[in-house]
């Protein structure tokens, strides 16, 4: 695995395969790294010729009294796992390098980015969108590959990739989930044990609402409700929204008539959490 620091080093190591034609794969990470990176990895690894990750804390989604400076960050740690699985590139840029003194240009990524995490969260997708266009631009990747956990995200990612005319087609990939369901995240490590087990509240309550869905249930507005009511209702658990949306436009749907999907995020102790699953009415 080469691992690189610099735009003009990532570009220098993928000019060969570029005019070898050879498909190139990009991950886009924050570091602190688990399977449910891995997993992507592994997607882009059986798709592509060749694998990119970056690994870079990107500053300019993080709001004021957020956790930028407590992230957790190991890169060494991070480049062993990604040589492990078979990573061809680790792009790691600094902060310097993302954005240099006198860089102002910012990616609004339009409505989509304003309901649901970005209401509490509001400069959040726009630090996304910005950065995320800056690593497709840098790297130019033939596909690149998101995890469903952070469905707005990709939502977002989509919509970004579309009207910028990127060449890059987005693939989001299915949440991992430890085995007592609670969705893989490098937050989870803030959480105690206690704090851990409440935050299972969030996959059960997801769990129910996708079984009624299954059983035959369309009415959104009291799917929504039972959502909200049972993560509300745990201990140690602050509900920052449950939605049931539809799953291409992210609105609120009162109806199921297509595929929609059910959304929440809560702080649990200092984490900020999120986890969503589909939902596939049988019209």
């Amino acid at each position: 695995m080469e691992r690189v620091s610099s735009i003009e080093e990532v570009r220098s190591v993928l000019r060969r395969p570029r005019v070898e034609a050879r498909t190139i794969g990009l991950v886009p990470t924050m570091g602190a790294l688990h399977e449910g990176h891995l997993s992507l990895v592994a997607v882009s690894r059986a798709r592509c010729d060749l694998t990119v990750v970056s690994v870079f804390v990107n500053s300019t989604q993080f709001g004021e009294g957020e956790d930028f400076d407590a992230y957790p960050r190991d890169l060494d740690a991070d480049a062993e796992l990604l040589d492990g699985a078979g990573v061809d590139v680790l792009f790691a840029p600094s902060t310097a390098v993302m954005y240099p003194e006198g860089a102002v240009t910012r990616v609004d990524p339009g409505p989509m980015s304003q309901m649901w995490c970005g209401v509490s969260r509001p400069i959040h997708f726009a630090g996304v969108a910005t950065v995320v266009t800056k690593l497709l631009n840098i790297v130019g990747p033939d596909v690149a590959f998101f995890g469903e956990k952070d469905y707005q995200q990709l939502k977002v990612i989509e919509r970004v990739v579309a009207d910028l005319d990127i060449p890059t087609h987005i693939v989001g990939c299915a949440i991992v989930r430890e085995p007592d369901g609670l969705a893989l995240s490098s937050r989870n490590r803030y959480l105690t044990p206690e704090q851990r087990s409440h935050a299972l509240v969030l996959s059960r309550a997801l769990a129910a609402v996708r079984a009624r869905v299954e059983a035959g249930e369309t009415d959104g507005t009291a799917l929504q409700r039972e959502l909200a009511e049972s993560i509300a209702s745990e201990p140690g658990v602050t509900l920052d929204y449950a939605a049931v949306v539809d799953a291409e436009t992210l609105e609120s749907v009162t109806e199921l008539r297509r595929e929609g999907r059910a959304l929440v995020a809560a702080r649990v102790g200092s984490a900020r959490l999120i986890d969503n699953v589909a939902l596939r009415p049988a019209l």
